[in-house]
């Protein structure tokens, strides 16, 4: 399994006016543009999806939205609040393992440090690996049988601007 972690990409500041609730906190119209050009790396990158899974947080599913459109997946995406800031990467890999099965390609979309925190528990099996993962970033790993603990490779960790560079 082709396993990918991306953050979403640049949101309205925290306490902005008009946007007090974290999970209303939309991409910022330059977010939204780079997560564009974010996504045509990706497809250039060839990168086969069968699932995108988001949290349900509007920056993290907007980011999902670009990424989608630029696929042509809208019908492949779904949401998990397991995915939202405070989610819990032991749920998660629960939830893919009962509700999505076993597809060959699944793009997470979330928030850090929720992503860097899954990683390194597919990792190394805990948390706690000094991974960065800024905004628009992408990370791919390969797992042969997906469980909470160490059964993971990392394959490679993309910057937003290496991947904008790929398109």
């Amino acid at each position: 399994m082709e396993l990918y972690l991306l953050r979403h990409a640049i949101a309205v500041e925290r306490g902005t006016p008009g946007y007090e609730m974290d999970s209303k906190r939309p991409l910022t119209p330059d977010g939204e543009e780079k997560m564009e050009r974010i996504a045509e790396g990706m497809r250039a990158l060839d990168l086969s999806l069968n699932l995108i899974l988001s949290s349900p947080y509007i920056r993290a599913r907007q980011t999902a939205d670009i990424v989608a459109k630029v696929f042509n997946a809208q019908k492949k995406m779904e949401t998990s609040v397991n995915l939202a800031p405070d989610g819990d990467p032991k749920k998660l890999i629960s939830e893919l393992r009962e509700s999505y099965g076993s597809p060959e390609s699944i793009l997470l979309v979330g928030h850090e440090p929720c992503m860097s925190d899954l990683a390194s528990v597919l990792l190394t099996g805990r948390s706690g690996l000094s991974l960065v993962m800024k905004k628009g970033g992408l990370c791919k790993l390969t797992v042969d049988s997906l469980q909470y603990g160490r059964c993971a490779t990392l394959e490679w960790l993309l910057t937003p601007r290496q991947l904008a560079l790929v398109s």
